[in-house]
């Protein structure tokens, strides 16, 4: 766990933290005891651990799909605690340079990012900065350094945008990467939802809403318009077990209903 005497300024570790909850849940031990706390109680409510390792499958399944498309350059946004499986890992399993940015607001995740990236080439970087600022994350001396927006790029919003409210307007700031993606981008996105389960999503937001950052949860139609402008590929906006599982044991995984995903691509113009 953190040694709570190394806490990187800025940090209260008595106030949960998403991205460490997320770690906990996966099994990690980049977290603090409010952490734990606030996970153990949502995992009180349904299979977490579960529900999280699916995502991270899909991450790898979706990072190497887009990769197999000649893809070679991917911004990771929102990119939490390192894992296994990180974007550059599953890229560079087809494209060995592939040049990757991951993207952060946390100072926890970017401590941690930038231990996980030493001695690593130079084609592997983190900034730090907060998703709903796409222009600060797009004009970053480092992103312009590793990304050529004049050729497609995998943009990764991993388990990111159901941490934004509805007036942080996650629609648009999709919207603004897009406009910046050339033709033949590809966008990858997962996002919560409780259509299935609507008391026990009540209960779930109410633990973060204690945390530093809120859940919201939405329906299919909402996670949809997040590919607007993009041609949505097989088999659509769908449960996390049900876009293309590598394994059997994948389909089988508990809470593969909290999770829509989906990969779009952008298309020669733009509708």
């Amino acid at each position: 766990m953190i040694n709570p005497s190394r806490v990187p300024t800025g940090i209260n570790p008595n106030v949960p933290n998403a991205a460490r909850m997320y770690d906990y849940y996966l099994g990690g031990k980049d977290n603090f005891a409010a952490d734990r706390e606030a996970a153990e109680k949502i995992m009180a409510l349904g299979p977490s651990r579960e529900i999280c390792l699916a995502n991270r499958r899909f991450l790898g399944r979706a990072v190497r799909y887009v990769a197999q498309q000649g893809i070679d350059q991917f911004l990771d946004l929102g990119t939490g605690l390192p894992n296994q499986n990180n974007v550059h890992e599953v890229a560079r399993q087809v494209h060995p340079k592939a040049h990757v940015v991951y993207v952060d607001y946390d100072p926890v995740v970017i401590v941690h990012a930038r231990a996980l990236l030493a001695g690593t080439d130079t084609n592997i970087t983190i900034v730090h900065a907060d998703v709903r600022e796409p222009s600060t994350i797009l004009d970053d001396p480092e992103t312009k350094r590793l990304i050529d927006f004049s050729k497609p790029v995998g943009v990764v919003f991993l388990g990111v945008l159901h941490c934004l409210t509805d007036a942080d307007d996650p629609w648009q700031v999709v919207a603004d990467f897009r406009e910046r993606m050339a033709p033949g981008s590809a966008l990858i996105v997962s996002h919560l939802t409780d259509d299935a389960h609507p008391e026990v999503g009540v209960a779930a937001r109410e633990v973060y809403d204690e945390a530093d950052a809120p859940l919201i949860h939405r329906s299919h139609e909402q996670v949809a318009r997040m590919f607007d402008g993009f041609d949505v590929l097989e088999p659509g906006v769908t449960h996390v077990a049900d876009w293309r599982p590598d394994e059997a044991w994948e389909t089988e995984l508990s809470g593969s209903e909290w999770w829509y995903v989906g990969v779009g691509h952008k298309p020669a113009t733009t509708r």
